[in-house]
């Protein structure tokens, strides 16, 4: 076991089923595993028809309500920790991100010595299609806004298209983590960058979900405004790195 791709969900009824079977035609020892945030549309009971077409690779973790995005992927990284997986990767259940790039995240990982790889939009060769010029705008002058309150290297920090080695995520305190929302992909790399961690952002085409409905909305804006600042200023309060200090002491 060596690579896992965590796919969060809530109403992912239409995608999931197609999201999970090209993961699995890659035929590059990707496994999966879903975090269903009691999706009413039935999302988890799909998955649950799939076990059979794919043993030992399709995992499901169900919790009860819609209890945030951040949440939901600590929830995934303890598991995949507890689970000794060595590669642990995020990605949207509508396409958005496409599953051939897991490679590219793979690679710079294994290959290129980076420790955390990110799929980039505003590196030379990213770029997004079908985005409103507003969207657009909001993410651009985020990326903006955020790299140069928190001074991090890194070009589109709010991407939710990522690979960990799984020493990052052994590393990290995740009771420091304190969003759920948009402002969870900054913190959790900013974090990775304070500890040093080597970060390398590789291109990628990011593409508007064509079916369901963005999770996308003014209060996950407000928070990633805000939350920025906060990280900036809690960092010189937060200790990111005491759960390895911890185990060390015990």
């Amino acid at each position: 076991m060596e690579k896992i791709v965590i796919i969060p969900t809530y109403n992912e009824c239409d995608n999931i089923v197609a999201i999970v079977t090209a993961v699995f035609n890659l035929n590059q020892g990707y496994h999966v595993l879903v975090i269903d945030d009691g999706s009413p549309d039935g999302t988890a009971a799909i998955v649950k028809t799939m076990f059979d077409k794919f043993p030992g690779q399709l995992f499901l973790e169900e919790r009860i309500g819609k209890l945030g995005l951040g949440t939901a992927y600590i929830h995934g990284f303890k598991w995949c920790i507890e689970n000794g997986y060595q590669y642990v990767f995020e990605m949207d259940a509508d396409f958005s991100h496409d599953p051939k790039d897991l490679d590219k995240l793979y690679h710079a990982c294994k290959y290129e010595h980076a420790d955390v790889s990110i799929g980039s939009r505003y590196v030379k060769g990213g770029e997004t299609e079908n985005w409103p010029l507003d969207r657009q705008l909001y993410s651009r002058g985020g990326a903006l806004y955020t790299r140069l309150l928190t001074w991090m290297p890194i070009k589109d920090p709010t991407a939710g298209f990522v690979c960990y080695k799984i020493e990052v995520l052994e590393a990290i305190n995740f009771d420091m983590i304190s969003f759920v929302g948009y402002a969870f992909q900054i913190e959790m790399k900013f974090a990775a960058w304070k500890l040093g961690f080597k970060i390398k952002e590789v291109p990628i085409i990011f593409k508007d979900r064509k079916v369901g409905v963005s999770k996308m909305n003014h209060g996950i804006i407000k928070e990633g405004v805000l939350g920025v600042i906060s990280i900036q200023w809690q960092s010189m309060f937060k200790d990111y790195h005491t759960r390895v200090k911890n185990a060390i002491n015990n």
